[in-house]
C-alpha cells in the first residue's frame, strides 16, 4: 500500500506534523496504519500538543482507506488475466469440484458460508490435505482452535487407499508438514501473518522450498465481526483492507484463497452471510453451506460465481 508522505499533496491533514507523529511510533505506510490498534493510537494523539489535528488526519486516513478499491481492467485484460497460469486445486470433495468445474481456482477468493457444524471447516480441512498430499505448501489460519490433525490423518487414510502402515504414516507426515498452520484470534494478528507471508511469497522463501497454492481462513468473520461494531469507521476499513489484501495475495501470487463466513439473519427469517453489502463484493466464489443432520449430508448451493449461474448445487457426505 501507499506511503502516507504520498499522500500529503492531496489530503493537507497528512502533513509533516501528522507524518512525523506516525513516523515515531513506525507507521510508514497505509498498510502499517492499519496493522496498528486504531483506538491506541488515538490515545496516543489525546497527549499531544496538536491533538485535534491529528485526530482529524487520523479520520482522513480511516475515510482514505474506506474509499480504497482495486484498479478497473478493461475486457480484455480481464480475459488475460483468467487465462494466466489459473490452475484449479481438487477440494478433495466430488461435489464441491463438480460445483466448482474441478476445484478452488488459483488467483480468485473463494468464500464458504453457513451455520455452525454445516461442513464449512471440514471442507478446508479436506481440500488442505487435497493440496498437501499433491506437493504443494497450504498457509492454514485457524481463528477458533478447529484444525485438527486427526481429521487430516482420516482424510490421508481414506484416500491413500491399499497401501502398508509405514507408507500410510510417511505419506501423512509428509503432508502435515506441507500445511503451514497459524493461530489467529484478532484482526491485527491476521495482517501480521498476512504481511510475513507477503514478504516469503516475493522472496520466494516458503517451507521446505514448496509452492504455496492454497490459503486459508477458518474463519474470517470471526475475525471481523468484533470491530464492526459502535460507530466509528475503523472496524469497516479494516474489514475492506483484509478483502484487499486477501484477494491481493490471491492475484499477485497466483493462489487460491478460501475463507469461511458464518450467517446472520435477514429479512422474513432468511438468513444470509454475515459481514454485510460491502464485505458482498469480496469473494470471486460463494458457496452457501447446509446440513442435513437426519440424512447426514451436506448441501452446497452456489450464490455468486464470476462465470457460472448462481443456484447450482449440489451435496456430499464425503467430509461428514
Amino acid at each position: 500500500m501507499a506511503p502516507i508522505k504520498s499522500l500529503e499533496k492531496e489530503y493537507p491533514l497528512i502533513d509533516t506534523n501528522f507524518q512525523s507523529f506516525c513516523a515515531s511510533h513506525a507507521i510508514f505506510s497505509v498498510e502499517d496504519f492499519l496493522l496498528h490498534d486504531i483506538d491506541a493510537l488515538i490515545a496516543l494523539a489525546d497527549n499531544h500538543s496538536a491533538s485535534q489535528t491529528l485526530k482529524q488526519g487520523i479520520d482522513q486516513l480511516l475515510s482514505i482507506i474506506h474509499t480504497l478499491h482495486p484498479p478497473l481492467l478493461n475486457g480484455l485484460q480481464l480475459l488475460e488475466d483468467s487465462q494466466r497460469n489459473k490452475h484449479v486445486l481438487s477440494t478433495g470433495c466430488e461435489g464441491i469440484d463438480a460445483l466448482l468445474g474441478g476445484g478452488l481456482r488459483e488467483g480468485q477468493l473463494t468464500e464458504l458460508v453457513g451455520t455452525s457444524s454445516s461442513g464449512k471447516t471440514q471442507a478446508c480441512l479436506l481440500s488442505a490435505s487435497t493440496v498437501a498430499k499433491h506437493k504443494s505448501s497450504v498457509v492454514y489460519l485457524d481463528t477458533g482452535n478447529s484444525f485438527s490433525p486427526q481429521r487430516i490423518a482420516r482424510f490421508v487414510g481414506q484416500s491413500s487407499g491399499y497401501v502398508s502402515d509405514n507408507q500410510a504414516d510417511h505419506m501423512l507426515k509428509k503432508v502435515l508438514d506441507r500445511i503451514i498452520c497459524y493461530s489467529v484470534f484478532d484482526i491485527y494478528q491476521m495482517f501480521d501473518v498476512l504481511h510475513q507471508l507477503k514478504i516469503n511469497l516475493r522472496s520466494e522463501i516458503v517451507k521446505s522450498n514448496q509452492h504455496v497454492r492454497l490459503l486459508i481462513v477458518d474463519s474470517v468473520s470471526s475475525l471481523i465481526t468484533p470491530i464492526l461494531g459502535g460507530n466509528g469507521p475503523q472496524g469497516h476499513a479494516l474489514m475492506i483492507s483484509a478483502g484487499f489484501l486477501l484477494k491481493k495475495l490471491a492475484h499477485e501470487h497466483n493462489i487460491a484463497v478460501l475463507v469461511t463466513n458464518h450467517v446472520v439473519g435477514g429479512e422474513d427469517g432468511i438468513s444470509k452471510p454475515a459481514l454485510g453489502e460491502s464485505w458482498k463484493s469480496v469473494p470471486h466464489v460463494r458457496l452457501l453451506f447446509s446440513r442435513d443432520c437426519e440424512n447426514n449430508v451436506c448441501n452446497i448451493s452456489m450464490l455468486k460465481h464470476p462465470s457460472m449461474a448462481s443456484g447450482r448445487a449440489a451435496s456430499s457426505t464425503m467430509f461428514l
